[in-house]
């Protein structure tokens, strides 16, 4: 895609104000990895399995799908730009005590759609925490051992706001 028509598109990445010249249909998740973010994984290709999930305005989506062309003016928090939020964190020691991650492939997509969910309800029923990862695949863990983990992060949380 890089070849024909190219735009200089602006928008900002986990905070930081980028521009790239580049064919406008050309998929954010390249640009993401071409930006040296390479916790964005490329699992499908096809928007079926969420190893490539970002945050677009507070949204999760699949960067696969996404053309450049729609990031301009928008901003975009992909599993780097959560290294300082205290539920991401929680969240990635949970998955590491819990066998969550293994191969590795779905788990920051797994993390950057559970923190979000976890943002927005902080107490999920079964029901919520199910549908808020139900975009993400993973061939490894059987879905417990993420589920659980997403449970101790919530149950983390919850100590740190009883303080």
């Amino acid at each position: 895609m890089s070849e024909g028509f190219q735009a200089t598109l602006h928008f900002k990445v986990n905070g930081e104000s980028k521009s790239v010249t580049t064919h406008p249909l050309t998929r954010l998740l390249d640009i993401v990895r071409d930006l040296g973010l390479t916790g964005t994984k490329e699992g499908c290709g096809e928007g079926e399995c969420g190893a490539c999930a970002v945050l677009l305005d507070g949204e999760v989506v699949n960067s696969c799908l996404i053309p450049i062309l729609q990031v301009h003016g928008r901003a975009v928090t992909t599993i780097e730009g959560l290294a300082s939020n205290s539920i991401a964190r929680y969240l990635q020691e949970a998955f590491v005590a819990c066998g969550g991650a293994q191969c590795g492939i779905c788990t920051p997509g797994m993390i950057v759609a559970a923190c979000n969910l976890l943002e927005r309800n902080p107490h999920p029923s079964e029901d919520a925490l199910r549908n808020g990862l139900a975009g993400n695949l993973c061939r490894c863990t059987g879905y417990t051992r993420i589920f659980e983990a997403v449970r101790v992060a919530e149950s983390k949380l919850d100590k740190v706001d009883a303080t």
